[in-house]
């Protein structure tokens, strides 16, 4: 990590207005319950200037204005939005990247998509591939066929809602300025980096990826209610927050992730930036760290480095590790809190690691599923335990989730399956994960609150563990 080279540009002014600033307790158990971190702001925008965009020929450099409700636009060439403009995307627009083009975000960018007409980032003539056991170098996935969007310093706001960006990770370079890349070939689906900026991402869908999927290395984030497909590639996190990212990340969906689906890390702190502090909960992980060795990397979630937060209610189904609190370069624990997460494993070499590999002190709850108690010994070394630390033939295929259509055990080889397809993994009535979810939880709620230049909604914690709720809340896909 420490060759890592990110865009950086003269830093400009915040072209937003927070009007209203409410203060909401965070009584949440998980962090610092004597603060109160959590804002809600409203967020005045300028309007979109420069009129309507035409869909007529190829588009290239800069851009700003409307792209219009169900139309079709076609990137000849990487687009850039300039400081103080805004590029707004009206539902059901088709963007396709020739060229290996990217966006490049210096203003504001706003996709709008909805649940019946969703706007499409994608690369025209190419298809997913839902094959099993396919290799990397054989699945459009993970070829990077157009470079992604990548917000400078100086972007005080990237929405995307209702939005699919499939086959993304091609190379940046020096487009634009110092390479982004970190590692060459490479790019993030999406990155996000200034540490006063929003970052909302909601209802919305990744297909592929060379890199991380999407790096946060700053800035004020609500990821909720998405899915991920075939994050990464030979590598990479899937949403990897940073340096001072602050917010909440929930009712995500993730099958088939490189390394980490969700990690918190304080590295890369800049002078004057808060803490890296994240709640999340409701998340569900499937086949976690596809790519990685044993023990390497989370295949779920992941805290290290000085971060604090909280994680509940997640379900962890066949990741390499579940979830890890990481003890060098260690967590802050003493603001770190969790519960009520559970673990499947198909086999003993999965439910040997729930608790153990890679230098962790991830402490068991009581509350989470199945109880730790019915197969770690007495007096568990959870900081630093060794390998065989505990035998867990007992939790094997212990407590099926009942999904609506994935088979457990799968019957497959592990990490095989990594995209959604045809499987339906919402919960049956009699799943055992419903009702087992901690409510308590408080988002922090960090970015405005707006149909438009905002989120949505914040969705509470649930009842069900995991990010299908049976009551029909939580994610929509």
């Amino acid at each position: 990590m420490s060759n890592t080279k990110y865009k950086i540009m003269k830093k400009n002014k915040i072209i937003f207005i927070p009007l209203l600033a409410i203060a909401i307790g965070f009584l949440s158990s998980c962090t610092k319950m004597a603060e109160d971190k959590s804002n809600i702001h409203v967020y005045v925008a300028p309007p979109p200037s420069g009129g309507d965009i035409p869909t007529s020929t190829p588009l290239s450099g800069s851009i700003k204005g409307v792209m219009l409700a169900g139309k079709t636009y076609t990137l000849g060439g990487d687009i850039n939005v300039p400081v103080g403009d805004t590029l707004l995307i009206q539902e059901g627009v088709t963007i396709n990247a020739t060229n290996s083009a990217g966006i490049i975000v210096h203003g504001v960018l706003v996709s709008l998509g909805t649940e019946a007409h969703p706007n499409v980032f994608t690369v025209p003539g190419v298809t997913k591939n839902y094959t099993p056991n396919l290799p990397l170098a054989d699945d459009s996935a993970h070829i990077g066929l157009w470079r992604g969007i990548m917000c400078d310093t100086s972007c005080p706001m990237l929405v995307l809602k209702w939005t699919h960006i499939d086959f993304a990770g091609a190379a940046y370079g020096d487009v634009d300025g110092p390479a982004v890349e970190e590692k060459p070939g490479t790019s993030f689906n999406v990155l996000f980096q200034n540490p006063n900026g929003y970052f909302i991402m909601e209802d919305s869908w990744v297909y592929g990826g060379t890199d991380d999927c999407m790096r946060i290395s700053n800035g004020k984030v609500a990821i909720l209610r998405n899915t991920f497909e075939k994050p990464g590639g030979s590598g990479g996190d899937c949403v990897n927050m940073k340096g001072g990212t602050v917010g909440t990340v929930a009712y995500n969906f993730f099958i088939g992730t490189a390394y980490n689906g969700q990690k918190a890390s304080n590295k890369g702190q800049g002078v004057g930036s808060p803490q890296t502090d994240i709640v999340m909960y409701n998340s569900t992980f499937v086949n976690g760290g596809v790519q990685i060795v044993a023990g390497a990397r989370a295949g779920g979630i992941n805290f290290e480095q000085g971060a604090e937060g909280a994680f509940f209610n997640n379900a962890f189904i066949n990741c390499r590790v579940g979830y890890r609190v990481v003890n060098n370069p260690v967590a802050d624990t003493a603001n770190l809190t969790y519960g009520n997460n559970y673990q499947w494993a198909d086999s003993l070499v999965i439910a040997n690691q729930f608790f153990t590999y890679g230098g962790v002190c991830t402490k068991p709850q009581p509350t989470d599923l199945p109880n730790p108690a019915s197969y770690l010994p007495t007096n568990f070394p959870y900081q630093n335990p060794p390998a065989n630390a505990y035998d867990g033939t007992s939790a094997v295929q212990k407590l099926n989730p009942m999904f609506v259509n994935y088979p457990l055990p799968t019957g497959r080889p592990l990490f095989s399956v990594t995209a959604v397809g045809s499987y339906d993994f919402h919960l049956q009535p009699n799943s055992p994960l419903i009702g087992k979810g901690n409510m308590n939880v408080k988002p922090l709620i960090v970015v405005p609150i707006d149909p438009v230049y905002g989120a949505t909604e914040i969705t509470p914690p649930g009842a069900d563990i995991g990010c299908y709720q049976i009551n029909g809340t939580g994610n929509q896909h």
